[in-house]
């Protein structure tokens, strides 16, 4: 069903008198209101209506509980103040709000006695981030799933909703990854050295400390490895070289130390080489055999920052580095480091994998094989997310008892291991209906499934031991229990994935990877304002999350977190060194909430300018819930060739809404988009533009005009329910793996109801998620 035109303020008001009539039977549209939205609908300029897809009058005709997603797509429509359109004559708020009131109460009541949850697949791959999460709270080894397995595609607006099919090719990649990290967690004795390399991208600028490393030192990288057993490891250092295949910036005598767990294992004198051209020989020097116990352990490489280079660095107009022919280095710079081992082995080592999975040991070979049952019985439950059976045991146990007979007991666990991580059980959220329901009946969840949404919602990994073993006693869907585990597990340090993962996508920070401004107009960008840009709106939607404030706060906000790098950005002072701290900001600040930030901002242009469209359709779409359909087919891009080079973008604009194809959803985008115009394509704050005062008057889809940010956000927060309910909705997609459908109107506005009495606070949201008919019930086939 496609969304209802505008309409009309007398169809307002005729609506409104047949519903009140009865909002329960909730009758037909009147004949009289037929004839107006007709008479009133023909005449807008919505595509949809013009192509006659839309019978009209065989809505208005018949009993709303008939035409219910119809009937909450007008809702949208009419909450957003989308209908009428711009430019026709509006009813006042009091007329909008009864309305509307009227029409969802009918919705709600007939949803209550008929609730429909939706339908989840029944298989649902784990993507990338919830396979990282669930080994390392399964076997405490820390590995990056970027590297062993490809990228998932979004849906919906996350990576977590098309995850159903796993073709051959993706079965290898896991197999793969499996045997990987099962050696790994084992710590088996390896028949060759392995290795990995860590490169640093080209445009990271390396002349200030980065954070983690010890102060006084500048560039290079912190990485965080886990070494398989105790053993000799080697440690390679490769610096970065310009096209020409020279050092870049080496004019000079540098230390450069190695780092291990904050303790410097070597330091190297890095010099120009003494037979000219010969940079193989500077390298070939930057290499070392040390001894490394097994586990996790940080691994530093960085050089001494010496006050020369320091003296060096003020000089620069520009904060970047990195460029041979604009911004040539001052100095040298790490491009890759790499670990190979182990050598001379000397044994496993302990290791938190270790501790993990050998809850059993046996002294004596008649106690392998019951050792070996309570090993993987143990790693089954938290793995497959429910107790374990006979049936489970088997495959697992076939073939530990193989591998046991060639090479030992570890050998065994360690083929186990590998054969339980490629399962179903584990890859897959499987959500089965239960025996003895009805077909196309809505039924709760059993509590097994309700720990697995609920880790894998708040913590995007799987249930710990508390969770399940509150589900295998069916007290888990208690309404007392759920709610304390839901505040327990957003205390929990996981719960951070919220930020890193939800927030990370629906605010298109993952966009921050391919953002490469135009380097001649913003020859101040490098990769180092990339990462800080992304750890700004991370950090701030964390402390939202930690200290349980208001989600209206996402808004509007008196504080921010900076380093000195992104300060300097932003044109505020004060601020010193690479670390990220909260800071208070002044009453006539330009920075605060998400639309002042240079994430956001940045994501939302283009390389070479602002974007009013897109920054307009992202409000629409992440903030107010109502994006603008897609444009047609026939209509043709903006033409940037064909257009004059002196027109300001509002005026290229104003040629691009002529077309009256266009007008329809520019009208609405726009306008908005027009009131950050004061940030530029990187999230500086402007006052002119080529010479020009910049022109930030923009408008809403209720046809308020507003200039700049200041009057956008103060518009936003005189209609906290769309924001709120547009939020509720991103957590439920993200929560239940599919798309929000008309059908989830009526538990999206209990949400927002439930919560508004507690300020909307952010804990008060996930325990009305949580407590939704969408997420504690499912439909049968």
């Amino acid at each position: 069903m496609k969304f209802l035109p505008s309409f009309h303020i007398r169809f307002l008001s005729a609506l409104f008198a047949a519903i009140t009539l009865n909002p329960r039977a909730m009758p037909a549209v009147p004949n009289e209101t037929a004839k107006v939205l007709k008479k009133y609908c023909y005449d807008c300029h919505d595509r949809e209506v013009q192509k006659g897809s839309l019978n009209l009058e065989a809505l208005v005709g018949v009993r709303v509980d008939e035409n219910g997603d119809a009937w909450e797509k007008v809702i949208r429509k009419v909450n957003s103040r989308q209908m009428p359109p711009i430019g026709k004559p509006r009813p006042n708020e009091k007329t909008y709000h009864e309305v509307i009131g009227e029409l969802a109460t009918a919705l709600d009541i007939i949803a209550a006695k008929n609730p429909n949850p939706g339908r989840t697949e029944t298989f649902r791959r784990l993507n990338r981030t919830e396979y990282q999460n669930a080994i390392r709270d399964l076997l405490g080894v820390e590995i990056d799933a970027t590297a062993l397995l490809p990228k998932d595609e979004a849906s919906h607006g996350f990576d977590n909703v098309t995850v159903g099919m796993l073709s051959p090719t993706l079965l290898g990649r896991y197999i793969t990854a499996a045997q990987k990290i099962s050696q790994l967690a084992i710590g088996a004795p390896r028949n060759k050295p392995g290795g990995d390399t860590y490169r640093i991208p080209a445009d990271v600028t390396q002349e200030s400390h980065v954070e983690g490393l010890p102060l006084g030192t500048r560039g290079g990288k912190l990485i965080r490895h886990t070494f398989p057993v105790d053993g000799d490891y080697d440690f390679q250092i490769r610096l970065a070289r310009d096209r020409n295949e020279e050092i870049e910036g080496l004019n000079g005598t540098y230390n450069l130390e190695l780092i291990l767990d904050q303790d410097c294992i070597q330091s190297f004198t890095v010099a120009p080489p003494v037979v000219p051209n010969d940079y193989e020989s500077v390298d070939g020097k930057l290499k070392i055999r040390a001894p490394v116990k097994a586990g996790f352990h940080e691994v530093g490489v960085t050089f001494v920052q010496s006050s020369a280079a320091l003296l060096e660095r003020k000089r620069q107009p520009y904060s970047v580095a990195f460029n041979m022919h604009r911004h040539p280095r001052l100095s040298p710079a790490i491009y890759e480091v790499s670990i190979t081992g182990p050598y001379n082995s000397t044994g496993s080592g302990d290791t938190l994998s270790r501790r993990r999975i050998f809850v059993a040991k046996p002294s004596r070979a008649s106690e392998e094989e019951p050792c070996a049952e309570k090993i993987l019985s143990s790693l089954m439950r938290r793995a497959f997310c429910r107790p374990v059976t006979k049936e489970d045991m088997d495959l697992p146990m076939s073939y530990f008892r193989k591998a046991r007979a060639q090479d030992g007991f570890e050998a065994g666990i360690e083929t186990a291991l590998s054969s339980i991580l490629v399962s179903p059980h584990f890859l897959f959220h499987i959500e089965q209906d239960p025996d003895g329901v009805s077909p196309k009946t809505a039924y709760r969840l059993p509590d097994l499934q309700l720990a697995s949404r609920l880790s894998f919602f708040i913590w995007s990994s799987i249930p710990d031991d508390e969770l399940l073993d509150l589900a295998s006693r069916s007290e888990l869907s208690k309404p007392k229990t759920l709610a304390k585990q839901v505040k327990r597990m957003l205390a929990d340090p996981r719960a951070r994935s919220l930020a890193t993962n939800f927030a990370d996508q629906w605010l298109y920070l993952r966009n921050l990877n391919s953002l490469s401004p135009d380097a001649r107009l913003f020859p101040d960008f490098d990769d180092n304002l990339r990462q800080a840009f992304r750890q700004e709106t991370i950090l701030f939607f964390e402390s939202i999350l930690e200290g349980d404030q208001s989600v209206l706060r996402l808004l509007k906000s008196d504080y921010t977190f900076l380093n000195d790098r992104l300060a300097k950005h932003y044109g505020i002072t004060g601020i010193q060194g690479s670390h990220f701290r909260k800071v208070a900001l002044k009453p006539d600040s330009k920075r605060g909430g998400l639309l002042r930030h240079g994430s956001i901002l940045s994501v939302t242009s283009y390389a070479t300018r602002t974007s009013p469209v897109i920054r307009g359709h992202w409000i629409l779409g992440n903030l107010l819930g109502s994006p603008p359909p897609p444009p047609p087919a026939d209509v043709p891009a903006l033409k940037e060739r064909t257009i004059s080079s002196t027109l300001s973008g509002r005026e290229r604009l104003a040629q691009h809404r002529a077309n009256p194809a266009c007008a329809s959803c520019h009208n609405l985008m726009d306008p908005v988009g027009f009131s950050l115009e004061n940030f530029d394509a990187l999230g500086r704050w402007r006052d002119l533009e080529d010479g020009k005062p910049v022109d930030a008057s923009g408008g809403f889809p209720d046809g308020s005009q507003l200039t700049g940010v200041d009057a956008l956000e103060q518009t936003l927060l005189k209609r906290p329910d769309l924001f709120v309910g547009t939020f509720a909705e991103k957590l439920l997609t993200f929560a239940l793996g599919r798309g929000i459908e008309s059908y989830d109107g009526p538990a999206i506005r209990k949400i927002v109801n439930q919560t508004e009495a507690d300020d909307f606070r952010f804990s008060s949201l996930i325990i009305a998620v949580v407590n939704s008919v969408p997420f504690k019930m499912r439909n049968s086939l």
